[in-house]
């Protein structure tokens, strides 16, 4: 009696598993790809998106401002020299009376182009040299990397002051100057990841299914290398804009009248004591730039990586 009345209460512990109880077991969550699940996740990154809306917000500013203000950036008016920030000029004015306002706005606009384009030769560059160097391997790689060593050990500094004192200074002189060295920290990035791709199943696939080596190198390993290599170019624009404001902060970049942040600092730093609104906007907007950057290229570093994926 005692092993029935066991049976019967165990019994009913249980139940039959009905229709809804299967049904709540389903997914409803709809199925993300890598991007979508990488931008979800960048959301959640609270300063990630901070860095994001601030270089957004300074990308419209100096685009826009220069066309709205209604103070050309090089227009000179001695009346107005040095004065402080007003409602007329909201930055001031400098020793010349050109409207900082403009003059700021123009200056992030010449950096942000240079950081840009910088580093979009570095991506061009970069790439398809390390994934040649990467996919192809032995001699070639080999012979490759000691052109990259040669390439490397060549100071920048010394490249642009040379061109400096050939072509003149400009922003075409800062660019080709970039250009010349600045690719080679990418190119080892994307060959050090090619290497372990290029062992992968999908890329021996592709080779049995006879695709050629640069099809095989655009479509199967670049795009797979993309994350890695969007994180380098979050770090490549500053950098280059960091560069191109200590070569005109010490008189080897831009000229005025045309603007720059580097020129712009180098401008406010002679008159900080007595004017020291010349040196401040700009450095805020330097900060800005740099900090938005950084930041962003951390959040994106956390988003595309396979490993932090919940």
């Amino acid at each position: 009696m005692q092993t029935t009345s066991q049976t019967t209460e165990n019994n009913n512990k249980f139940a039959p598993v009905s229709s809804t109880s299967l049904s709540s077991e389903r997914i409803v969550r709809p199925s993300l790809n890598y991007w979508q699940d990488a931008w979800r996740r960048l959301k959640k990154n609270r300063l990630a998106m901070a860095g994001l809306i601030i270089l957004v917000t300074l990308m419209v500013l100096s685009i826009v401002v220069p066309f709205v203000s209604s103070y050309d950036y090089q227009t000179q008016n001695l009346k107005i020299k040095n004065q402080t920030p007003s409602g007329a000029h909201w930055f001031g004015t400098d020793d010349f009376g050109r409207d900082l306002w403009t003059r700021v706005w123009w200056g992030t606009r010449i950096s942000l182009f240079i950081g840009i384009v910088a580093a979009f030769i570095d991506l061009v560059i970069g790439v398809i040299y390390g994934g040649i160097s990467a996919y192809y391997g032995g001699r070639v790689d080999e012979v490759m990397q000691r052109a990259i060593e040669i390439v490397y050990s060549i100071p920048y500094l010394l490249i642009a002051i040379l061109l400096i004192m050939v072509i003149g200074p400009g922003i075409p002189t800062i660019i080709l100057a970039m250009a010349i060295t600045g690719w080679v920290p990418m190119a080892r990035l994307v060959r050090g990841q090619m290497l372990t791709l290029k062992e992968q199943e999908f890329v021996l696939a592709s080779r049995t299914l006879g695709a050629s080596p640069i099809r095989i190198i655009m479509r199967s390993l670049i795009p797979n290398a993309l994350g890695i290599i969007i994180v380098q170019i979050t770090f490549v624009v500053p950098t280059a804009i960091f560069t191109e404001a200590f070569l005109s902060f010490i008189g080897l970049g831009i000229k005025p009248p045309l603007a720059s942040l580097g020129n712009l600092l180098s401008d406010g730093a002679n008159y900080i004591r007595l004017y020291p609104h010349r040196l401040i906007f700009p450095t805020i907007v330097f900060s800005l730039i740099l900090l938005s950057f950084n930041l962003l290229g951390d959040g994106l570093r956390d988003a595309l990586d396979p490993k932090m994926r919940k």
